[in-house]
């Protein structure tokens, strides 16, 4: 029995509860793409979900995003605070580069400059001519599919959530 264990978490202490959750991609889908889902993440615990290729990574994904249908019969799903969501093909806009993390929230330069060192994005803003200030092209034609990533991961942290995916 849970209360019983003392490594129990508090649901207070969660950021996202799965008990025998189902998940459909369409209500009209008979058999669940994700069945009897257990998880309990804590906040600020880090995560990684690791699997083969068509194993659910991104359905628990889109699970988490309200993307999918839950079969609501036995389970559950909660999820506790506000999301940022990084795609695993990143997007950019024609926009600077600084301009693509900050997406009209205020400048902060301390935040700003701790959120550029943790994403390892200090090593592409001294190779990039213009550093921050860089036009970056359509669909981010003049960066590579790594610093797309890393602007993305950026851009999430900068908008302060609760949860990033």
């Amino acid at each position: 029995e849970e209360s019983a264990n003392s490594d129990a978490v508090s649901e207070g202490e969660l950021a996202i509860l799965y008990k025998n959750a189902s998940y459909h991609w369409e209500k009209s889908s008979e058999q669940p793409v994700l069945k009897e889902l257990n998880l309990s993440v804590k906040k600020g615990e880090l995560v990684a979900i690791v699997g083969a290729v068509a194993s659910g990574k991104s359905s628990l994904l889109m699970s988490l995003l309200g993307e999918m249908v839950s079969d609501n019969n036995e389970g559950f799903a909660t999820r506790k605070g506000s999301v940022a969501y990084v795609a695993q093909q990143p997007w950019v806009m024609n926009r600077t580069l600084k301009n693509n993390i900050l997406m009209n929230k205020p400048f902060n330069k301390s935040k700003y400059e701790k959120i550029i060192d943790s994403c390892a994005l200090q090593t592409d803003l001294d190779a990039i001519q213009g550093g921050d200030q860089a036009e970056i092209g359509e669909r981010g034609i003049n960066l590579s599919g790594g610093q797309k990533a890393r602007v993305g991961f950026a851009r999430a942290m900068y908008q302060d959530r609760d949860i990033y995916l």
